[in-house]
């Protein structure tokens, strides 16, 4: 009995020291820009947005957290003629509130690589919103700034997509 006590008690300490090794809780803020990307490119042209994060620190290779922020993609104006009749339409901007879980997987200390999944809320009339999730690859810069490459998507009865690059900083 003495054992699995004494084991118990140095299993809980490595944990609670190995947990204040890899303290990187942090939150994170930044801007993003991005094109549009197949059927989403024949109605937009140009998108930028807000990103906000938090993340914890699991391990020296992972963090996880929440993930939110704001998707403007500025509606295009498409032309199209049948002889002498040439028709407009000009299409509204889309917006999106993304609310989603976050996991980062750290295998150096300045890539990292993941994703975040959720939902994403449509602002703009029309869009009911839809599924969101968002592959990301992330480069820190300094100690405090990441600039990041995504591909943003909003499914629901259409695939919404974003190519983007991103800037981060820590707070």
């Amino acid at each position: 009995m003495k054992k699995i006590i004494t084991t118990s008690i140095l299993l809980l300490f490595v944990a609670f020291t190995t947990h204040a090794q890899v303290d990187r809780s942090s939150f994170k803020a930044g801007l993003n820009a991005g094109m549009p990307v197949g059927d989403a490119a024949d109605v937009s042209s140009f998108s930028i947005g807000l990103d906000v994060n938090y993340h914890w620190g699991v391990s020296e290779l992972l963090d996880v957290g929440l993930a939110t922020g704001f998707i403007n993609a500025f509606g295009d104006t498409n032309s199209s003629s049948d002889g002498p009749v040439t028709v407009q339409t000009e299409f509204e901007d889309f917006q999106f509130l993304p609310v989603a879980a976050s996991v980062r997987i750290y295998p150096t200390y300045h890539f990292k690589f993941g994703a975040d999944a959720g939902y994403a809320v449509g602002v703009s009339d029309g869009m009911e919103g839809g599924l969101y999730y968002r592959p990301i690859v992330g480069y820190n810069i300094t100690g405090n700034t990441e600039l990041n490459v995504s591909y943003m998507v909003v499914e629901d009865n259409i695939s919404f997509s974003v190519a983007t690059v991103g800037i981060l900083f820590l707070f």
